[in-house]
């Protein structure tokens, strides 16, 4: 069956709900189903097993599914995860065996990963999309080796990684990973509002990769057209531009079951902007094409005009700061407006029945 859960991130051991147990039980307590731990090692840095059944047997009584997040995949940026190389004892690929093992032990076969990560630098260079020490194409190939190299262990514990839609890479770039190493080791990790920051229509990207959609980081998008082409602010599900019917029925189609994981943001709207105009912005979207592009400026003009009748936050807002409280608000808009839409889909889809 379809279940809503959220997405939690750590800091120094510590979520906005409190240490890791009181996180299940506030999640549970807010109507949630279930829960994506960004990273393994956020919450047992040195893989505690006690810890980690202690972890599982309350998230059992609670009835909350679990999933679990492991390392990056990027070799040019993987010393940015020291933990998990430390893990290994100095190898990141025998660190990311041991938090794969482990989830496995724990049956969160269904794991979290991306290949890459914002940084707070101006213009093109907020993903590694763009660094300037390595081409992308550099990039793609190194993961692609490194995929292959943690496939074995992959087969070996029954695990997947499901390679999230994040803001440096595209869903054809994606594909590719998954054609050369495999889609019994490799899925997506669906997250909608990351798609138009690389110039994706939104429901374009969802129906190319819909069939390799194991779990999801739920939130919508809203576009502004800027100075410099578009921005894309993030916005609870069923606020921005994403036809949510249409997206869930995509994936729900491959994948009944599938649980519908909200990321929530709190403070700000993580805008992110496409630099449209830019030559180098330009060539590093291979893929990109004109009808693309137009589609998405259309969507913003088309969010502009709710924002201008008050049916949507204005650009002010958006750009604004918010309360510590609204991460709350905004994840249990998603989960109403998500159920709302599942209570419309056909029956087959909705309560998870296999086609």
């Amino acid at each position: 069956m379809t279940r809503i859960g959220t997405d939690i991130k750590f800091i120094d051991g510590v979520t906005h709900f409190g240490g890791p147990l009181d996180t299940l039980r506030e999640v549970a307590a807010l109507g949630l189903e279930g829960v994506n731990v960004r990273t393994l090692d956020e919450i047992a840095p040195t893989l505690d097993r006690a810890f980690l059944t202690d972890f599982a047997q309350l998230a059992a009584e609670l009835e909350l599914y679990v999933q679990m997040g492991v390392g990056k995949v990027n070799p040019y940026m993987t010393a940015e995860l020291p933990r998990v190389r430390a893990l290994g004892d100095g190898s990141y690929l025998a660190g990311m065996a041991r938090l794969l093992t482990t989830c496995a032990e724990f049956g969160w076969t269904e794991t979290w990963t991306a290949v890459g990560g914002f940084k707070p630098y101006p213009g093109i260079f907020f993903t590694d999309r763009f660094r300037t020490d390595a081409a992308w194409e550099d990039q793609l190939a190194a993961i692609e080796r490194f995929l292959h190299r943690l496939a074995p262990v992959l087969r070996d514990t029954g695990v997947r990684l499901n390679l999230e839609t994040h803001e440096e890479i595209t869903t054809f770039e994606l594909l590719r990973l998954i054609e050369s190493v495999g889609d019994d080791v490799l899925g997506v990790c669906l997250d909608p509002a990351n798609l138009a920051v690389r110039a994706e229509v939104p429901l374009e990207g969802i129906a190319r990769i819909a069939p390799y959609v194991h779990t999801t980081q739920l939130r919508d998008a809203a576009l502004w057209r800027t100075d410099v082409g578009l921005s894309r602010f993030i916005a609870p599900c069923g606020e921005g531009v994403i036809d949510w019917p249409a997206a869930l029925g995509l994936v729900l189609e491959h994948h009944p079951a599938l649980n519908l994981t909200i990321e929530p943001i709190g403070r700000v709207r993580a805008e992110m902007a496409l630099h449209t105009s830019d030559p180098t912005w330009q060539a590093g979207h291979p893929d990109l094409t004109d009808a693309a592009l137009g589609e998405l400026f259309a969507l913003a003009e088309a969010y502009e005009a709710r924002a201008a009748r008050g049916e949507a936050e204005t650009l002010a807002q958006l750009r604004a700061l918010r309360p510590d409280a609204e991460l709350v608000s905004f994840l249990l808009a998603s989960a109403d407006h998500l159920r709302a839409v599942l209570a419309e889909l056909p029956v087959a889809v909705a309560v998870g029945i296999p086609n």
